[in-house]
């Protein structure tokens, strides 16, 4: 059985999602999490990007001992310098460049002859060449390329020594059998095709990002690029946790497996929606709340008395955990730790241990039973470290009444002096945000306010996401409680923490 690698671009392709920036440190928590699933290649950035991802991707290939770290640049001398300055520290890394190979970007973009466009991708493969073996060329938007001149520009880089060959379908236009057609082609007709991988890098434009993928893999690509949850640029990329399950569920159609740990599955989608505050949608493949759900009697019957009958896989196979074991407020810290390692959440911190303990039996007193969903929650809360922390909530009163103009009072410790703010709105959470500015005066602007309910009932967390912009930066900030309010004026805060701190980077798109 042949090899599938996983090459997973969650921090540098899904970071370009408008709004999903991450920090260093969030970095560092999602890559140890796909060196934990074993992903075969973690992208862990761009980093001629700017300094804050140079630091990000040198910190990420310092961090990762058992996956490939590799860094994309273009054709650019000075880009791929910067990236092998990068991935340096890595045990394993890998320059990942590119060029646009389809005529309306040759022309449009570029502004190149497709001759000067071969020369430029070979010296660049000659260039990354001088400091490191493992080069990956990408021919971008190689789904509206010519079939020709995509046979010319890739026989010259194998030559030159790439050793991985992509094929991004980047606007997403191909249907699965073209695809599968154009992979078929490629590797028929260019003479030294046997010498390096083939890899496939499909976006969701039409929705066919997995299809097309996994058509790609039958037709011979040995390697796909996706992302957890399927974040990504405008539609997203192929997501991983559809693209590992399908091949390894119809082990009768593919003659490959990946190496990934599917447990890891879910604990790797929640940590991204959590620090990306993407939510996932409940009806999501594989990792939505209701992927496992079965309400129609006809269904329920069937599973009862022979769980294939309507499930491909089994929950527990990708992370869901039957453990039925619930925390509460009697529930003592080594159940809590115990229960945390379960959901794939590791903390190597004595200090922030008990910190999120205290945490912990704070909201138990709150609520009677705590979900996973709590679990997870509370630790994305508690990764917000206090040197990050240039604005903490210390307390807050709110006033609504129908016929009466909305009051929030809000105490905010800005460093060590505590300010204290009163302001109207049209709304409870409309007034915290205002008397919260009224101390902060960031200037930012809110481009996105978002509720969910974390789990049921009427004592359930509410977790809330907002989007801040400012001068090109866009940051998201979370906030949990079970009061939504409080849980508004926790997410406010965090996001402009992050406009505050050095470490977070300008947005991909600026």
């Amino acid at each position: 059985m042949d090899y599938l690698k996983i090459f997973d671009t969650t921090l540098r392709d899904g970071e370009q999602s408008p709004g999903a920036s991450m920090t260093r440190e969030e970095k560092l928590r999602i890559a140890r999490q796909l060196e934990k699933m074993r992903v075969d290649v973690i992208e862990a950035g761009f980093p001629a990007a700017s300094n804050g991802d140079f630091e990000a991707v040198k910190a990420v290939a310092a961090a990762v001992k058992e996956s490939t770290v590799a860094a994309l640049c273009r054709t650019q001398d000075r880009d791929i310098a910067r990236a092998l300055e990068a991935i340096k520290p890595a045990r394993s890394g890998r320059i990942h460049t590119f060029i646009a190979t389809s005529p309306i970007h040759m022309e449009k973009k570029l502004r190149m002859t497709p001759d000067e466009v071969i020369v430029t991708a070979v010296n660049a493969v000659r260039f990354a060449r001088n400091g490191i073996d493992d080069i990956e060329f990408s021919c971008e938007d190689a789904g509206r390329s010519e079939l020709d001149f995509l046979c010319r520009i890739i026989e010259a880089v194998i030559k030159e020594g790439a050793r991985v060959i992509n094929i991004p379908d980047t606007v997403g236009y191909n249907l699965p059998e073209q695809y599968a057609e154009r992979i078929l082609r490629l590797r028929e007709r260019i003479p030294n095709s046997d010498k390096v991988t083939w890899s496939v890098h499909c976006h969701n434009d039409l929705g066919l990002a997995v299809a097309n993928s996994l058509a790609a893999v039958l037709a011979g690509a040995r390697q796909v690029e996706c992302t957890i949850n399927g974040l990504g640029e405008r539609a997203g990329n192929a997501a991983l946790e559809e693209l590992v399950m399908a091949v390894r569920t119809r082990q009768d159609v593919f003659p490959c497996d990946t190496r990934i740990d599917a447990t890891q599955i879910l604990a790797a989608s929640k940590l991204v929606s959590g620090i990306t505050g993407f939510p996932v949608q409940p009806n999501k493949a594989i990792v939505g709340a209701n992927a496992f759900a079965h309400e129609s009697g006809i269904h329920q019957d069937g599973v009862l008395k022979h769980r294939e009958t309507y499930e491909i896989m089994r929950a527990e196979d990708v992370g869901w955990n039957a453990n039925k074991l619930i925390l509460g407020k009697h529930s003592g810290r080594t159940a809590f730790k115990s229960r945390l390692r379960e959901l794939g959440i590791e903390v190597d911190s004595e200090q922030i241990l008990n910190s999120a303990f205290t945490r912990f039996k704070e909201l138990a007193d709150k609520k009677h039973d705590i979900f996973d969903e709590d679990l997870h929650a509370l630790m994305n809360d508690e990764a917000m470290t206090p040197a990050q922390e240039h604005f903490r909530l210390v307390s807050t009163r709110f006033h609504s009444e129908t016929g009466e103009t909305p009051q929030a009072d809000i105490t905010l410790a800005a460093g060590s002096v505590e300010h204290h703010a009163s302001a109207e709105g049209s709304g409870p959470v409309d007034a915290a945000f205002k008397a919260i500015e009224s101390v902060a005066k960031s200037g930012a602007d809110l481009l996105l306010y978002s509720v969910n309910s974390i789990t049921t009932g009427t004592d359930a967390q509410g977790e809330v996401t907002v989007r801040l912009s400012k001068e090109g930066r866009i940051v998201n900030g979370q906030g949990a409680d079970t009061d939504i309010i409080v849980a508004s004026a926790k997410a406010y805060l965090n996001a402009l923490n992050k406009l505050q701190s050095t470490l977070e980077r300008l947005n991909p798109q600026v």
